[in-house]
Parts: C-alpha cells; structure tokens; sequence
C-alpha cells in the first residue's frame, strides 16, 4: 500500500463535511478529494509540506465543490470529475467515467459510476490500498439523500458497494455517525461498531475509515436485501 489518507473537517459545526488529503507515498504526489472549504485544506498542506497537483471529485454539490476555484487558482493543480456532471462543475480539466483508471503516482483509482444521491455521483476506488471514497452515497450508519437519483439507483449503487472486499476502507463526505449509534444491532457487530466510534466521537476525533466489512453488518441501508426492503426504509 501506498497511500496515505488524511481527513480534514470542513466546514465545521455547519455541514461537517470531509475533505481528505491524498499522497501517494513513493512518487509524494498529492491530491485533496472534494475540497469543501480552502481554510482547513490549505493548512492541512502546508502541515504536510505537500502541493496538491488534482482535486478529485465525487460530484457537484457546492459543499464538495466550494473550494475549487481557490485550490485551483493557488496550487494551479487540475480538477478531475465525473463525465456525467462536467456541466455543473467549473474548471473540470479531466472528465472520467464508470470504469476508467486514475493513476495517481504508483497507485490508481477506478472510477465506478454511483448515481443515488446525484445522478453523476462517482466513487474512487484505490484497489491496491483498500480505500474507497464514497462522498454522499454511503455515510457511517446511513446514506445521502437521494437529491437527483432514486431509490433504485441508490440500492444499485449500494449493490456495488456491498461487493466491494470486507478489508476495504471507506471514507465519506461528512461526519454524521453520531446520528446513527441508536440503530445499531444488539450483536457482536454493533457493539464493536461501537466500541471503536464512541471514544472517537466524545474527543470530536474523525470516525471514518471504518472497514466495510463491519459497515455491512451495521448500516441499516446494507442489512437489507431486497429493493423492496430498501425502500421500506424511506
């Protein structure tokens, strides 16, 4: 593994939202995955002694998209987003699509289409590191709104997640998981769910890069397993 992850907390006390800083430890190419609010990102970089050279998009929602344009116009890097929403977001250079490959220094990320919350929404998926960046699909114990998609779309784009290996870490565009600890399960998996996220969330430490394997057994939204069930969950 090659990548090392750094959440940042945007937009604090507000929308909680994460952006998170990315270097690929080998080549210490830098990227920043949906850059909420520049204040937070840039201090983040200058602690890290990094310039970021992309920011990656998951869609185009202005608390993801907010800082863009100052990110772009400090570090004169390149904004890389998805095909489908090339309309709506400013300043994309590089415009992916499901099932294309990013390299990203001696690592890559596929793209996998993830309509649900929006209907351009993508997940970056770095194989060989385990982690997944899902924004506003797949929260910690619930999902995003479905603002533009269905429920159809986002039990599809939940089905893909679900496939996904249990060893893989998944990291998500805001910090709700304290909303979520009531629905817990009362078995092992809940209490161990937790067991981790409860002394994280009393010291306002992030709890994200939970395994899947253990979210799939927790969120709700997982557990499920049928578009009916789902539904019945709205």
């Amino acid at each position: 593994m090659s990548l090392d992850v750094f959440p940042i907390l945007c937009n604090a006390g507000f929308m909680n939202n994460y952006a998170y800083l990315l270097i690929e430890t080998q080549s210490r190419k830098t990227a920043i995955v949906d850059a909420s609010e520049a204040g937070p990102i840039i201090k983040a970089c200058v602690y890290h002694h990094v310039e970021p050279e992309y920011i990656l998009v998951t869609h185009h929602h202005d608390d993801h998209t907010g800082a863009n344009a100052e990110l772009k116009a400090k570090y004169n890097l390149k904004i890389v987003a998805p095909e489908a929403e090339k309309e709506l977001i400013e300043g994309a250079d590089i415009l992916l699509k499901d099932g294309d490959i990013f390299d990203f220094g001696k690592t890559s990320a596929e793209i996998i289409s993830a309509a649900g919350h929006t209907r351009g929404h993508i997940l970056w998926y770095f194989k060989k590191d385990k982690a997944l960046f899902t924004g506003d699909v797949l929260f910690n114990l619930s999902i995003g709104g479905l603002f533009e998609g269905t429920p159809k779309q986002m039990w599809n784009t939940l089905e893909k997640i679900k496939a996904l290996p249990d060893d893989v870490r998944f990291y998500c565009g805001h910090e709700y998981t304290a909303f979520g600890l009531s629905g817990l399960p009362d078995n092992d998996a809940g209490a161990e769910y937790f067991n981790l996220v409860k002394p994280l969330i009393e010291k306002s430490y992030p709890t994200v890069g939970m395994s899947l394997g253990l979210e799939k057994k927790c969120n709700p939204y997982l557990r499920v397993s049928s578009l009916e069930e789902f539904e019945n969950l709205f």
